[in-house]
């Protein structure tokens, strides 16, 4: 069995488009890309199969330039790649996670230096052969008891918890998550920008918990070894939460959903959670008409790690549904 995934297979493609409402979301959320190739991911051809290496047009917007209806206009190639984390990598990363804790002042710049350090599970994806290198996903699990006396690691702790205050019952079990049992517990972090390609998910995702797995074997002493053996995944995810639940109930009109999700594997992941609560954002981004009913809420959820053979599962079946 390969230890490492091969980085640049080419996968079959064909093509897809976002629903206009997908769209609106992407607009809500789309963070910086990179110059080469600006500024949106909007109609793509997608792939599907293994990790590796993916082409896909990108909607390109020309500087100035905007079509009547709001959507970008024209369409040029990106061929999609996943590496390993490097340190050229640390501005592209640290844009990505710009928004990660909301508007809390953190120490950023150490959490990125702890993603970079971290090559043997960990991944980015870039466009193939830009040379502006910028980060349009990442992936990565970071052991929470390994990186403990870290100051962004603490911080995050503190405010994971102070989130966490006033949810009965949650509280104490995430205190345990993030004290005595966080050396079998892992900080999942997946970011990206928002209308990155679909078909890109389930490879990305295999290439994360495959790395995992071979490091609980791979990694050159025990107790780095036994830092990826992990037993829970921690997650902090945002979603748009209906404004008025109990009226939407008791409408008869089903065309407005409770909650939705920015990115379609955090309702899975949801599903499959031991515990999870939601948050206000003291962010709130000008909202699509589309969204009016909605206000953007920050997601912490605990999944076991024996739910990830299903969550892998489900997520493929869910994009080769799409």
């Amino acid at each position: 069995m390969p230890r490492r995934p091969r980085r640049h297979q080419r996968l079959k493609s064909w093509p897809i488009t976002f629903s206009p409402f997908g769209r609106a979301l992407a607009r809500m959320g789309s963070v910086s890309k990179p110059k080469r190739h600006s500024e949106s991911i909007e109609n793509h051809t997608p792939s599907s199969a293994s990790n590796g290496f993916v082409k896909h047009p990108l909607d390109e917007k020309p500087e100035g330039s905007e079509s009547s209806d709001g959507e970008f206009d024209g369409v040029v190639q990106a061929d999609f790649a996943f590496f390993d984390p490097k340190p050229n990598d640390f501005h592209g990363v640290k844009t990505l996670l710009q928004t990660y804790l909301d508007v809390e002042e953190w120490d950023l710049s150490g959490f990125v230096d702890l993603i970079l350090e971290q090559t043997t599970v960990g991944t980015v994806v870039k466009v193939e052969d830009d040379e502006d290198e910028g980060i349009f996903a990442l992936a990565t699990a970071l052991n929470l008891s390994r990186y403990r006396e870290q100051k962004c690691i603490i911080q995050l702790k503190d405010l994971f918890l102070a989130k966490a205050s006033q949810e009965k019952g949650v509280a104490d079990q995430l205190r345990l998550l993030l004290g005595e049992q966080a050396h079998n517990v892992g900080l999942l972090v997946s970011q990206r920008v928002v209308n990155l390609p679909p078909q890109l998910l389930p490879p990305l995702y295999d290439s994360l918990f495959n790395e995992v797995s071979w490091a609980t074997e791979d990694e050159p002493t025990e107790e780095l070894r036994n830092s990826f053996r992990f037993k829970h995944y921690v997650m902090l995810s945002k979603i748009y939460k209906h404004k008025n639940p109990e009226q939407k109930r008791k409408r008869s009109d089903d065309s407005e959903e409770a909650i939705v999700y920015v990115k379609p594997e955090d309702e899975i992941f949801h599903t499959l959670s031991s515990w999870s609560f939601c948050f206000p954002l003291r962010t709130q981004q000008p909202a699509p008409h589309e969204m009016k009913n909605y206000r953007s809420m920050g997601l912490i959820m605990a999944v076991e790690a024996d739910k990830i053979p299903t969550f892998r599962q489900e997520l493929g079946s869910l994009i080769n549904e799409s």
